[in-house]
């Protein structure tokens, strides 16, 4: 035992030799395995690194190529691996939609505060460009919180436990949800003048990016404002965590305006049109084209960093890697919703007032003189594709018995005339890796064939502001606040966008922007969350099998095989119902508000349920 003491002994002596020797803080060095907060706050390029990881985080529904939730509504199906077709049977279920990342909201404030209190060797124009970066994400989680949420706890500092048994100190009840826009619109307010470094940039934030946000969230704010309160039953609770008075929709629309109104007054932003090239190639091409002056705000992808939408979507022949593809499947209804160059409606003429079939000379004859903006969205009949034409015919259609028989091959099959019985590209119904409604989608799909092999893969950027959104954000500002020029905003975008005559629109209406938004911003993340804030899902959504909406459909092309007669060689057109697509969409009134994990309220007594819930 005694000499355990001795050994014991000599250890501390030695301890304390190193110690009182360490005239050089060989001890105090700063550990080579970890970053210091004083060397992080201090370094610009650390800091960027941080602001990269918060970008990318930064949440959406159905955006930054997410196929999947892109099917789960009106404008499209999903027509890929059968193990997934519960999307076409989607069950808008309490939680759909939830969001509620508080550990996200903790790191920017974390951030936020070891900045104030490290930087001390950034200059001021630094330090106000970086806190105005971390503040414009938290601006955007908060929105992204409150149009799914409604009102949520709003937490701009650290909440710590100080250990007493007593966790109240961390408990903060729900704002309410007008104090969640006014807060977004006062951080906006705040910052916006703080972009120093990044004015132009269109893949950081700047004052341009600060005011798309202000003009798209004081919209939905405005919009809640009006239409909740008009619903048989708005949709409240007692303390406002739900619900926005009508007294407040008018300043809302106000504060949307003047944004949109500067952005679009901006010299460096402009609608992408390229002189001599036809609307619909410019359509797509504005989203491909990383020089475009249209983009505000984007999430980029670039080698090393890829996505796979173009994988999953090309069209069937078009395909490269033999694996997966041609997933997502445009609707009837978003198809028709394109109007006709000539102002009428975009419902497709397949049948005359007698129910007969219109034939057509061309297979793509029925989508002549449409909105560019289709042919810029979806793949289409007689349409091309990387310059080919793309192979979409349903089958060929015999005359018998007085009246057209159907028929349907395997893809790529001929017909006993030597001529295409079913296209390469389908439609085909019941299938899966290929379209089932007839139409593909063309916005986002990169042309360039490497793009939709594994791994390269494609590096297009997803746009999560453009000023396209931002002309009709003031179409719809100035129509609620009774302004004459909210058709001019309509329709200079469908001017440049759709291939419409200057001033085609003279009168406008509530219809009217709703269908521009549809066609203009499909799969971009708008559709549930415009539907919501006009208080109309629920309507539009109805779950009834006879809602063309509601319902997806498609459109088959067939080749008439009638020899002798005139419309031998023409095309017909038939109305599908998809088997796969199980389904009626089936918005309830429980879906305007995701319900709140229990786990969150038996954390927090302080939090409010949401209606239905």
């Amino acid at each position: 035992m005694k000499s355990k003491y001795i050994i014991f002994a000599l250890l501390l002596a030695v301890a304390t030799s190193f110690v009182s020797c360490d005239e050089d803080g060989w001890l105090q060095r700063d550990p080579k395995d970890r970053i210091t907060d004083e060397q992080l706050w201090n370094d610009p390029n650390m800091i960027l690194g941080l602001l990269a990881n918060y970008y990318d985080r930064m949440p959406q529904l159905a955006g930054v190529f997410n196929t999947g939730t892109n099917t789960e509504f009106d404008d499209a199906m999903w027509s890929g691996h059968v193990d997934q077709n519960w999307h076409n049977d989607i069950n808008y279920a309490d939680d759909y939609g939830r969001y509620w990342d508080y550990g996200y909201i903790r790191d920017i404030n974390l951030s936020l505060e070891n900045m104030e209190k490290f930087s001390v060797k950034l200059n001021e124009t630094q330090k106000k460009q970086f806190n105005a970066e971390f503040r414009f994400i938290r601006a955007y989680v908060y929105f992204e919180l409150v149009k799914r949420m409604g009102g949520v706890p709003l937490i701009t500092t650290q909440l710590i436990y100080n250990g007493s048994g007593d966790p109240s100190s961390l408990q903060n009840p729900r704002a309410k949800e007008s104090e969640v826009y006014d807060f977004i619109y006062n951080e906006i307010q705040d910052i916006k003048d703080n972009f120093t470094q990044t004015e132009g940039s269109r893949t950081r934030a700047n004052k341009i990016t600060a005011l798309a946000l202000q003009s798209r969230a004081m919209l939905y704010a405005g919009s809640i404002a009006k239409y909740n309160s008009q619903m048989s039953a708005p949709i409240s609770t007692a303390g406002g965590e739900v619900g926005i008075p009508a007294s407040m929709a008018v300043g809302y629309y106000e504060k949307s305006l003047e944004a949109s109104k500067a952005i679009i007054a901006n010299e460096n932003y402009e609608l992408y049109d390229i002189a001599g090239s036809p609307k619909g190639e410019n359509f797509y091409k504005l989203f491909m084209d990383k020089s475009c002056k249209e983009i505000i705000f984007a999430k980029d992808f670039m080698t090393g960093k890829v996505h796979g939408f173009t994988y999953d979507n090309v069209v069937r022949s078009f395909r490269v890697d033999i694996e997966g593809s041609s997933i997502l499947s445009p609707s009837l209804s978003l198809v028709e919703s394109y109007d006709y160059l000539d102002g009428s409606k975009g419902t497709l003429r397949d049948k005359d007032a007698e129910g007969n079939y219109i034939a057509y000379d061309k297979i793509d004859g029925i989508f002549a003189n449409k909105d560019a903006r289709l042919y810029g969205t979806v793949v289409y009949p007689g349409s091309a594709f990387r310059s080919s034409p793309v192979q979409i015919q349903a089958g060929v259609a015999t005359w018998e018995d007085g009246g057209y028989k159907l028929k349907v091959g395997d893809l790529a099959s001929v017909y006993s005339d030597g001529q295409t019985l079913t296209g390469a590209d389908g439609p085909r119904d019941n299938d899966q890796y290929v379209s089932n409604t007839g139409f593909y989608i063309r916005k986002y799909v990169s042309e360039n064939p490497q793009d939709g092999v594994r791994p390269s893969l494609a590096s297009n950027w997803y746009p999560w502001f453009r000023l396209g959104e931002i002309y009709l954000n003031a179409a719809e500002a100035a129509f609620e606040l009774e302004k004459p020029e909210a058709k001019d905003y309509i329709n200079k975008v469908r001017e440049v966008h759709g291939g419409f005559p200057a001033n085609s629109i003279q009168t406008l209406t509530n219809d009217i922007i709703r269908n521009e938004r549809r066609v203009e911003l499909a799969f971009e993340d708008h559709r549930y969350f415009d539907l919501k804030r006009w208080r109309i899902a629920d309507k539009v959504w109805d779950g009834l099998d006879s809602n063309p909406v509601a319902v997806v459909h498609g459109l088959y092309p067939y080749r008439i095989s009638r020899p002798g007669h005139p419309d031998n060689g023409k095309f017909i057109y038939e109305r599908v119902r998809p088997t796969r697509f199980k389904k009626a969409r089936f918005f309830r009134m429980a879906n305007y508000y995701s319900s709140i994990d229990q786990a969150v309220i038996n954390n927090n007594p302080k939090i409010v349920k949401n209606p239905f819930h």
